[in-house]
């Protein structure tokens, strides 16, 4: 067949095109494959420029929304704590005219608006039924809520012996200091069971005016967790008038009148207030703690909201302290040996006629008491670190808010310890560490650095791993009436009749083999817990000294010296209420750890 109608020829049946015939053929190979071309380009861009049918514009505008609603939250947030800050930060100095009940009033209405917002929430999700349609199972465990009503009947009770001094002062005294206990009663009872209830809630509905209510409650824990921090750094760091004695610790009686009522001629109309304020300032620091657990409860729930929490990968892990005996027992002597040495040490510190030899023996004992501490939770954190290598549990990499807050915390709190450690052994060195007592607090303030970060990688490592999980050994009997290849059934039976095991020794060799592969996988665990046990309990005691009034930054007065009174203060005053609070998240971190080991 010619190709070329135009001019019919016989060019095809000859083998040898002719000319037109072969351009013919080349133009309709060049189209062919311009036309497919055209095609495929056009088929790939409708492909790009479709719309993706999965993806409706009601997401689009929910995801609007969200961001909208996070927005707002953290405007709102971060205005609350500013004003705050900057209220609580006046009122702690007596030239600038900001009064303490100025910064009561602004807490009354914070912690009455937050009252109302949490009894709304409850009531309505209550009433709605899919208003909490998930769930999120790694918030709020429930020995973190127990810690929690713990930390708020102490705190109720704080506020009880408040409202009982404070009325002794009506008399003489604004009555905004008896209504700001009571109105912060009522608040702790109604944030309790607020997060007791619904701190696993991953809200559906009504999610900005939730977003709105939970920052609301973050930032009044933190306004509240402030205004106690200020007053009890400046409880504890008053420099006194006279400059012989500026680094002691004498004037904690006289700043309680000062900082509770600002009136030494207001006297008490009952013979009971000394009792009570003694009573509540050693309630300080559960107080404090309150808000801090309350703070960071209240943000896992404001990351959770409209979050479609996932259904699996949450195991059910039981408290046990089975085969576990010498990390709990060390433990235990080791906060009963740091509450004598502490409290020996805080009545040598309070002694109005106190000999310098006396007070020097005192410190150099919390000293020692605190390297041999520092010391063993380092050795134990080291040998923690070790069973990690060795062990080949499955990391996590799931996105949890839970996780995500608790390793925040715990790096950002540890920022405090680590400097006042760094600026002690600044303050050291540079004076070349003269006397016993510098040598030893340089050397614990390198083990604490030291302690710090293997206790945070410890941590981190172990709430990144999977839990342990029960394997149960699978005993194989093989069957010796089953024929193998090659053999025959007489040989089989003859076999059997000449060689019979004994079932005893058979019973006991499986049993054997069983309990050594037990052995083999439980020998891990009871390390681990061993040393988070240790470490928690580690933890208790380095939180209880410093948390009830323990300050050698202050009665070791190199540091004042060197730094002058004002900027040291300033640097313990950040630093130390962070690292009393990274005490006491590690306990909590280091619990979780123990039960997933």
């Amino acid at each position: 067949m010619c190709l070329n109608t135009g001019h019919p020829c016989d060019c095809l049946t000859d083998g040898n095109p002719c000319e037109p015939c072969r351009m013919t053929a080349k133009d309709r190979e060049t189209e062919e494959a311009h036309l497919s071309n055209n095609i495929n380009v056009e088929s790939q861009a409708g492909r790009t420029c479709e719309p993706e049918p999965n993806i409706p514009s009601s997401v689009v505008a929910r995801e609007k929304g969200q961001n909208w609603g996070r927005m707002l939250s953290g405007i709102i947030c971060l205005n609350v704590l500013i004003l705050g800050c900057t209220l609580a930060s006046g009122s702690a100095h007596n030239d600038v005219n900001i009064k303490t009940t100025d910064l009561q009033m602004y807490l009354i209405v914070l912690l009455l608006l937050t009252s109302l917002w949490m009894i709304y929430y409850i009531i309505f999700t209550s009433r709605k039924e899919n208003a909490v349609f998930y769930q999120d199972a790694h918030a709020g465990p429930v020995w973190l809520r127990g810690g929690l009503v713990l930390f708020g009947l102490l705190s109720i009770i704080m506020d009880i012996f408040k409202i009982a001094s404070y009325v002794g002062y009506l008399h003489c005294d604004s009555a905004v200091k008896v209504a700001f206990p009571v109105v912060q009663l009522v608040f702790t009872l109604v944030q309790t069971y607020f997060l007791w209830v619904h701190a696993k809630d991953c809200v559906q509905l009504q999610r900005n005016i939730t977003r709105c209510g939970l920052m609301l409650t973050l930032s009044t824990n933190l306004v509240v967790w402030m205004t106690e921090v200020t007053e009890e750094s400046l409880h504890q760091t008053t420099a006194p008038d006279y400059p012989e004695n500026i680094t002691k610790h004498s004037k904690r009686s006289e700043y309680i009148v000062k900082a509770s009522y600002g009136d030494s001629e207001c006297k008490c109309s009952h013979t009971s207030c000394s009792i009570f304020k003694e009573a509540y300032y050693y309630l300080y620091p559960i107080n404090i703690e309150y808000s801090l657990f309350a703070s960071a409860m209240a943000y896992v729930m404001w990351k959770n909201v409209g979050r479609v929490a996932d259904e699996h990968g949450h195991h059910k892990i039981k408290f046990s302290l089975r085969d576990i005996f010498l990390g709990p027992v060390t433990g235990v002597l080791l906060v009963v040996a740091g509450l004598a040495t502490f409290i020996v040490y805080e009545i040598e510190m309070q002694k109005a006629s106190s000999d310098d030899d006396d007070n020097e023996k005192a410190i150099m004992m919390h000293f020692v008491t605190n390297i041999i501490i520092v010391s063993l939770m380092s050795i134990s954190t080291v040998i923690g670190c070790a069973i990690y290598k060795a062990d080949h549990r499955e990391h996590v990499y799931d996105k949890n808010p839970t996780r995500s807050l608790d390793v925040g915390l715990l790096v950002g709190a540890s920022l405090g310890q680590f400097i006042i450690s760094y600026y002690t052994i600044v303050a050291m060195v540079a004076t070349e560490a003269k006397g016993y007592l510098n040598r030893l607090n340089l050397a614990l303030a390198i083990l604490i650095v030291i302690q710090l970060g293997l206790q945070n990688f410890f941590i981190i490592e172990g709430l990144h791993r999977e839990p342990f999980h029960e394997v149960h050994t699978v005993t194989v009997v093989s069957n010796p009436y089953v024929l193998q290849p090659g053999k025959e059934l007489s040989n089989l039976e003859e076999s059997d009749t000449e060689i019979k095991p004994d079932p005893a020794s058979t019973e006991h060799g499986l049993h054997g083999h069983a309990a050594e592969h037990r052995h083999k996988l439980s020998w891990k665990r009871r390390v681990l817990k061993e040393v988070c046990a240790f470490l928690l309990l580690g933890n208790v005691i380095l939180w209880i000294m410093p948390a009830f009034g323990a300050r050698p930054q202050f009665d070791h007065d190199t540091e004042t010296e060197f730094y002058n009174f004002s900027m040291w203060a300033a640097v313990v005053n950040v630093g130390l209420p962070f690292g009393i609070f990274y005490r006491m998240h590690s306990v909590a971190s280091l619990f979780e750890v123990f039960l997933t080991s």
